[in-house]
């Protein structure tokens, strides 16, 4: 799948700025290596604080607008000092820093739309997020300077790359076809250093049986109910049928240190539902269960049934396809 990525030769289109590019940091470092999309995927390999928001400005409310146009962002951040995405009150949350800038900008309540709705201590590469504009607004700031103006004044850990003008009705979350997640398990007995934010450390002295995850993982593909592998509470009441269209296991090294990657393709996600899927295949990996469990663990249609919760800073939302 190729990621889509705005268009050089249309004015409505923008790109990431210089602070995009640093703070991107070691989450984009992973796009370069040995990816299941090229057809590479390796067989074996050996060794493997919220900020409260009683200090933000008090934005006066102008009159609301006509929706005109509609504009998406495409933003990375650091998890790990975001109490998830969805805005919170009086916790810093991504879009609530987006909205509040968004609102800094515009003089008036600018409400936002995301892709997917990441927890607290999850990162995002490509996370999209739309909202509305007047026409009149859209023409005085080139989306060149919205970029150039939204990353000075949200929190550092989060980067707007792009921005793009869409069509009209274009929603973050209902026009999203498909959504990729990449998960990282680091192995070693020494715990990580420069990956340590990024990946689950699971200290062993012998190998993860990768193969047998493998064996494991295109049980989970197609058209499913995943209400075994989601937040229980977070299913009630609510359909749990989801669609997993690819899932690989690739190894990879960045800054010297090697992870193994977990990547998910789906049109939706249930609540923590990659994190359990990563957390079933490991109990596969550490041969505490046969790849055929997770059948059961479908059928079943439990979540006691899988296994544990991947931690958060794991998981990275990799990005969407319209």
């Amino acid at each position: 799948m190729t990621t889509r990525q705005p268009d050089v030769n249309n004015p409505s289109a923008a790109f990431i700025t210089d602070r995009g590019t640093a703070a991107a940091g070691i989450m984009g470092g992973f796009t370069d290596a040995t990816s299941p999309d090229d057809g590479h995927n390796i067989t074996g390999f050996a060794g493997v604080a919220p900020v409260a928001r009683d200090d933000l400005v008090h934005v006066p409310v102008a009159p609301a607008v006509c929706d005109d146009a509609v504009v998406s962002l495409t933003v990375a951040y650091d998890g790990s000092g975001f109490c998830g995405f969805a805005r919170q009150p009086k916790q810093l949350t991504v879009q609530g820093a987006l909205e509040q800038a968004l609102a800094t900008l515009y003089r008036r309540p600018v409400e936002t739309v995301g892709a997917g709705r990441t927890d607290a201590g999850v990162h995002a590469l490509g996370q999209v997020v739309s909202f509305s504009l007047s026409a009149s607004e859209l023409a005085a700031r080139p989306l060149t300077r919205l970029i150039a103006a939204l990353n000075a004044i949200t929190p550092e850990p989060l980067v707007v790359r792009f921005a793009e003008e869409r069509p009209a009705g274009f929603s973050a979350r209902f026009s999203a076809l498909e959504r990729e997640y990449r998960y990282r398990l680091y192995t070693r007995a020494e715990p990580p250093l420069f990956l340590a934010p990024y990946v689950w450390w699971i200290p062993l002295d012998h190998p993860l049986d990768v193969n047998a995850m493998r064996r494991a993982a295109p049980l989970l593909l197609g058209e499913q109910d995943f209400r075994s592998f989601c937040v229980a509470k977070s299913a009630v009441g609510k359909t749990t049928i989801r669609r997993l269209n690819e899932l690989f296991l690739f190894g990879h090294q960045h800054l010297g240190e090697h992870c193994i990657v977990i990547q998910v393709k789906g049109n939706a996600f249930l609540h923590s539902m990659v994190r359990v899927i990563a957390g079933t295949l490991v109990e596969v990996g550490l041969r505490r269960r046969e790849p055929a469990w997770v059948a059961e663990v479908l059928a079943a249609r439990d979540r006691r049934a899988a296994g544990p919760t991947a931690p958060a800073q794991g998981l990275t939302f990799w990005c969407v396809r319209y």
